[in-house]
């Protein structure tokens, strides 16, 4: 007999009770259909390269074509992407990245005031991982804040508008500043061979480029700004390309003709990898309905800024809970890892986690294999009384994963990240010196 309760398609007995619109928990698995590619989304400065060097699938983010896979199914797929990235170097289209710049005299003021993060310590030329929230302190987008100079910050947006966010904030300016999408367009070249190619590509001097560095130089020609960053906890560096709707072909070709005696592979960004890192994705394990203390990222919620900054009364009303012992949100996330086959390639639904009886309550975020650990390994939501490590759980795995057909998979609660990264985050960093946060 048909359960009403556990056959609801949105699986209400997850408690999704402090959101406005909860997360669609309904399971429809793969839907294969084909993308329409039309003059309403935008295709980048590299949307054609990428297609020329063999993209075969891709997604909408930020309102353009993203590729998502370049290696077919039958010839490795995306674990033969990750292969690539963790054993030579590999190249990125990252142009859905868009560049927000905000210039002016009043840049630094205006800044401090819509990230959590102290602006006032981002030095010229350097730059940061941060988080803009909303007066509710959710999270709008998490991006990577570059400083160019004294009165210029670029936001490398995550999967969100926030070109309209600022803008809003402005309105009257109160600011002098101006806020604009540029002609910017970065790539990642990512893998334990990056920093060889990056010396060929625009000389030594990129080797003394501390993490979150920046430094101006040239590829072909053509100007660019590099930084050592990246989405994949491996060493790597991003290429933002000035002017890139004139310039792309020529660094496109120019990085991949140098890299081909590295073993240069152009991949999808690396999910895989940046789930061992514990890199978050923004919509997928957080949104602007998701405060930082629920996904780790307290850190990007200094106790010592004084300056006032949008969501901060919230914030520091959810710290002082915190604090106190009790948890202000139904659920928090977490690091898994879980039994079944291995699942290489991304998944279409949020997979939903079971406690040790049996009832529903989480689900999954990110999941993937993690051939290092020889374990399946994701990122999910569960209440917090069973967020503790080592906490056993069960994930509702598809019968494709599975090794019981009908039958939730065995896992656990474990560490995050889950393997080290070439530059441990913010967060891993506090976490070693014994605190919950950083700046």
């Amino acid at each position: 007999m048909a359960d009403p309760k556990r056959d609801h398609p949105n699986v209400p007995e997850i408690d999704q009770s402090d959101r406005c619109v909860p997360v669609n928990l309904r399971q429809s698995g793969p839907t294969p259909v084909e993308m329409l590619i039309s003059t309403r989304v935008r295709k980048s400065a590299f949307w054609h390269l990428s297609v020329e060097a063999g993209c075969w699938r891709a997604t909408v983010y930020n309102r353009m074509y993203h590729p998502r896979g370049y290696v077919k199914p039958e010839d490795g797929g995306a674990m033969m992407e990750y292969h690539a990235l963790v054993n030579r170097v590999t190249l990125w289209n990252v142009a859905v990245e868009r560049q927000i710049r905000v210039k002016g005299p009043d840049a630094e003021a205006f800044v401090d005031f819509v990230i959590t993060r102290d602006a006032t310590r981002i030095a010229p030329m350097r730059g940061k991982y941060s988080i803009l929230c909303n007066e509710a302190g959710g999270i709008l987008n998490d991006p990577v804040l570059l400083r160019l100079a004294e009165d210029e910050f670029w936001f490398s947006l995550s999967d969100s508008d926030l070109m309209l966010w600022l803008q809003g904030v402005n309105i009257g300016r109160r600011w002098d500043v101006d806020i604009d999408e540029i002609d910017v367009s970065p790539l990642q070249i990512q893998g334990p061979r990056s920093e060889a190619l990056m010396a060929e590509l625009v000389g030594e001097a990129v080797r003394d480029l501390p993490y979150y560095g920046l430094m101006e130089a040239e590829i072909a020609g053509a100007p660019v700004v590099v930084s050592q960053t990246g989405f994949s906890g491996e060493k790597g560096y991003e290429v933002y390309v000035r002017d890139s709707m004139a310039n792309a072909e020529a660094v496109w070709y120019a990085i991949r003709g140098q890299g081909a005696r590295h073993g240069l592979r152009v991949i999808a960004p690396a999910h895989h990898r940046r789930i061992e890192a514990g890199i978050l994705s923004w919509g997928q394990d957080m949104d602007a309905e998701t405060s930082p203390f629920q996904v780790n990222l307290a850190f990007q919620v200094p106790r010592e800024k004084a300056a006032d900054y949008i969501g901060k009364a919230a914030l520091e009303r959810q710290r002082a809970e915190i604090d106190a012992g009790r948890y202000p949100f139904a659920l928090k996330l977490v690091g898994l890892k879980i039994g079944g086959k291995p699942i290489t390639d991304y998944a279409p639904d949020f997979w939903l986690i079971q406690d040790s009886d049996g009832q529903r309550v989480g689900y999954v975020t990110s999941p993937w294999w993690s051939p290092e650990l020889e374990t399946n390994i994701a990122l999910g939501y569960v209440p917090w009384a069973l967020s503790g490590v080592g906490t056993a759980l069960q994930v509702e795995l598809p019968e494709k994963y599975s090794r019981v057909s009908g039958k939730p998979t065995a896992a656990a609660v474990t560490e995050v990240p889950f393997r080290p990264s070439a530059h441990p985050s913010a967060r891993e960093q506090a976490k070693a010196h014994g605190r919950d946060w950083a700046d």
